[in-house]
C-alpha cells in the first residue's frame, strides 16, 4: 500500500469516530457513505471502491452504537418490499392470461369439433383468423 492510501484510510477512520461521536467538521453530520467521504476529504467512489471495508465498518459501528438501521439499508428494504409485490402483481397477470390462453384455445378446439370441415356459416361473435376461400 502507498502513503496516499494509507493516509485516506486515516483519515477515513477519524472521520468515522467524529461522525458517530456527533462531531462532523465538513459535513452535515449524517450517518451516510457520502457524508463520510464528505467528512474524510475522500472521493465517494474511493470509499466505495478502494476503502469498501472501511465503508462496511462504518455501516456496522452504525448499526451496534447507535441502534440505528443505515439510511442504504433502509431503502433497499423498502425496495424489496416494492419488488416482492411488483412480482406478486406480475404473476397474477400472468395467471390470468395463461387462464384466458387456455380458455380461448378450449373454445376453437369445440368449435372445430362441432364444424369438423363443413361449410356453415360462422356465428356473428365469431372471427376468423383467415379470411374464408384461402
Amino acid at each position: 500500500m502507498n502513503d496516499q492510501h494509507d493516509d485516506e484510510r486515516t483519515r477515513i477512520r477519524a472521520a468515522i469516530d467524529r461522525l458517530l461521536a456527533g462531531q462532523p467538521t465538513s459535513s452535515k453530520g449524517s450517518l451516510t457513505a457520502v457524508a463520510l467521504a464528505t467528512e474524510a476529504g475522500v472521493h465517494r467512489m474511493a470509499l466505495q471502491k478502494r476503502h469498501a471495508d472501511l465503508k462496511e465498518e462504518f455501516y456496522a459501528r452504525v448499526r451496534a452504537e447507535t441502534h440505528q438501521t443505515p439510511e442504504v439499508e433502509k431503502r433497499l428494504r423498502k425496495e424489496v418490499v416494492r419488488l416482492k409485490e411488483a412480482l406478486k402483481d406480475s404473476r397474477a397477470a400472468e395467471a390470468t392470461s395463461r387462464h384466458r390462453a387456455e380458455q380461448m384455445a378450449l373454445a376453437a378446439a369445440v368449435l372445430l369439433r362441432r364444424n369438423p370441415g363443413q361449410d356453415q356459416p360462422a356465428p356473428d361473435n365469431v372471427i376468423p383468423l383467415r379470411p374464408s376461400g384461402d
